[in-house]
């Protein structure tokens, strides 16, 4: 009620000051100069009545942002965009931690691949799967043994064959310089300069304090060599458990995908170990024929040596197994060293040409510039681990992709375009 009468009382004040105006208007002449025109008094107006409140109006449509306030969702899409960072921090730091222990189970993965027909075929014959892995393992852990025994037999003759000619290497130099420059050199006055000198005990110091670094080395090799070793053990022993527990995730048709994958993937990697195996056995066997007929010295672990790193280096491994032959050769004969080169090339182009192509057409069968790629592929990914899995790997996935990619017959347009010769195009002479 106060509120009316004060605003009644308002209005009442403006009708009276607006007639006192229009009087004062009207006492002036209409035409005198700078006379205003009239103005006309405003119709008395009912006093408002307070009625129902209107309903307030839907705010429009960033009105939040328009007057300053934070949208509801900024604070939830700042929380999931942090928690996402985070997870991505988490998992990269955490697969750097764990770049090392995935590296072994693949390496164990393919070496379980690569046994897998043996215990398959001896568990077949009625052998427990356990009792046949440990069976092929035993038989891996001989070979390498005695490979590893035969180079280091190789090797501890030549250093010691070293250290035994290096005083009389010392004194034909020693000889050589004092004839050159007129000089009175002598052994014993250099051991005793070399002795005494400064360097010798820093090497000394510094070889006594790498002593650790080296224990943890070797500690380390030998507990990666018994991580691969357990998985793979585990991975072959355990193989068919292990499909059917993949299998029970997947629905009926993606079964016999990973199934199929799996049995390509165990024939070509045990394919192609099993052909590498023979091509070896028949390079070291050639190879160690040679040697004893010209009397190079430790012809079975150059044989060894020679089968092994042939076969499984792809494109270089046979000149590079052969440098070493062709280097001890070299110390009985000169041509010795040359009838030895003339073996390794000759040979090279049988077993490219004729013995290889029979033993991988029906386990790998992969072009050579295909396999050289695959092999700097893996060196770059992987280092020495990745360029041994890097054939196995590449065929796995060459078959897998044959067996889903669908061919077609090329048109005779392809066909000839391919076998023709292009005809030459006659150019018009210049005048």
């Amino acid at each position: 009620m106060i509120r009316a009468l004060f605003r009644g009382g308002g209005r009442a004040w403006d009708r009276l000051g607006a007639v006192a105006a229009s009087e004062e208007t009207t006492d002036q002449p209409a035409d005198a100069p700078g006379a205003t025109p009239p103005v006309r008094a405003e119709e008395p107006q009912p006093p408002d009545r307070p009625g129902p409140p209107a309903p307030p109006a839907p705010p429009p449509s960033g009105a939040a942002a328009d007057d300053g306030r934070m949208p509801r969702w900024l604070p939830r899409a700042v929380i999931l965009v942090l928690a996402l960072v985070a997870c991505f921090q988490l998992g990269s730091w955490a697969f750097h931690q764990l770049i090392g222990l995935l590296v072994n189970i693949l390496i164990a993965f393919f070496l379980a691949l690569a046994i897998e027909p043996a215990v398959a075929r001896m568990a077949a014959g009625g052998m427990r799967r356990g009792v046949a892995t440990f069976v092929m393992f035993l038989a891996v852990f001989i070979v390498t043994a005695g490979f590893l025994a035969l180079l280091g037999s190789l090797l501890a003759g030549q250093i010691v064959a070293m250290v035994e000619g290096f005083p009389g290497y010392l004194d034909s130099v020693i000889k050589a310089i004092n004839s050159t420059f007129h000089t009175e050199l002598s052994r014993l006055e250099i051991q005793e300069s070399v002795l005494r000198s400064d360097w010798l005990r820093k090497y000394v110091q510094n070889s006594a304090s790498g002593v650790l670094d080296v224990s943890a080395t070797v500690l380390g090799g030998l507990f990666k060599l018994l991580t691969i070793g357990l998985f793979s053990f585990y991975f072959a022993a355990d193989g068919p458990r292990l499909r059917r527990a993949l299998c029970s995730v997947l629905p009926p048709a993606k079964q016999a995908e990973v199934l199929r994958a799996w049995e390509i993937a165990v024939a070509k990697t045990g394919g192609y170990l099993y052909s590498r195996g023979l091509m070896a056995l028949i390079s070291g066997v050639a190879t160690y024929i040679v040697l004893a007929v010209l009397g190079v010295p430790y012809a079975p672990a150059l044989a060894v040596w020679v089968g092994l790193v042939s076969q499984f280096v792809p494109t270089i491994g046979t000149y590079l197994a052969g440098a070493l032959p062709v280097l001890l050769a070299f110390t009985v004969d000169p041509w010795y060293a040359l009838y030895v080169l003339v073996f390794v090339v000759v040979y090279q182009q049988f077993e490219n040409y004729m013995l290889q192509p029979k033993l991988t057409s029906k386990t790998v069968d992969i072009h050579p510039a295909v396999a050289f790629g695959s092999v700097i592929a893996g060196t770059a990914l992987l280092g020495a681990v990745g360029a041994l899995i890097a054939i196995p790997a590449v065929a796995t996935l060459q078959a897998f992709l044959g067996a889903y990619v669908k061919r077609y017959e090329l048109t005779r347009d392809a066909d000839s375009s391919t076998s023709r010769p292009r005809r030459r195009v006659r150019l018009p002479r210049l005048r």
